[in-house]
């Protein structure tokens, strides 16, 4: 019995480790994430429930896997509802194959943090903001980007 219970635990563990675990954010947390990035960074808004973010996910994954080398960092930030935290969005993202960092904004309240992440963002998803605090780069799309364009705006990141 003892090593059934073994050999079940160690499955789920196993199980467990490859799923990176998604962490809870305010807005606050999210902008100072941004501040002190050191390397071109892509944040993307997103829900389970959107279809266009869902589209556009994987043109930003493996694009931005192209430019390893120029450390590019995409982070895929959650506006599901609070009930899909942790564990709908987490199973969703696993059966995606999403293998960004993902996180969830802990914020109810648009009016409050779209602004704050850009001055024209009415809530809208998917919504992306390209940014490189070294050549001082900041652009922000609240639209759904085809794969040529998440491309191209890559480059003009990185562009100094």
């Amino acid at each position: 019995m003892r090593t059934l219970l073994l050999v079940v635990g160690l499955s789920f563990m196993i199980q467990g480790m490859g799923q990176t675990p998604i962490q809870k954010v305010k807005i606050t947390d999210l902008e100072a994430y941004i501040a002190k990035s050191d390397h071109p960074l892509i944040v993307n808004f997103w829900a389970t429930f959107c279809v266009p973010c869902i589209k556009e996910i994987p043109y930003f994954q493996t694009t931005v896997a192209d430019f390893k080398d120029q450390r590019v960092e995409l982070v895929l930030v959650s506006l599901d509802l609070p009930s899909y935290y942790p564990a709908k969005i987490a199973d969703f993202a696993r059966k995606s194959s999403f293998t960004s960092k993902i996180l969830w904004l802990n914020e109810t309240d648009a009016d409050y943090f779209c602004p704050r992440v850009d001055s024209r963002w009415t809530g809208g998803i998917p919504s992306s903001l390209f940014i490189n605090n070294a050549t001082h780069y900041r652009r922000f799309f609240d639209r759904q980007l085809t794969e040529p364009q998440v491309g191209l705006e890559i480059k003009k990141m990185l562009t100094p």
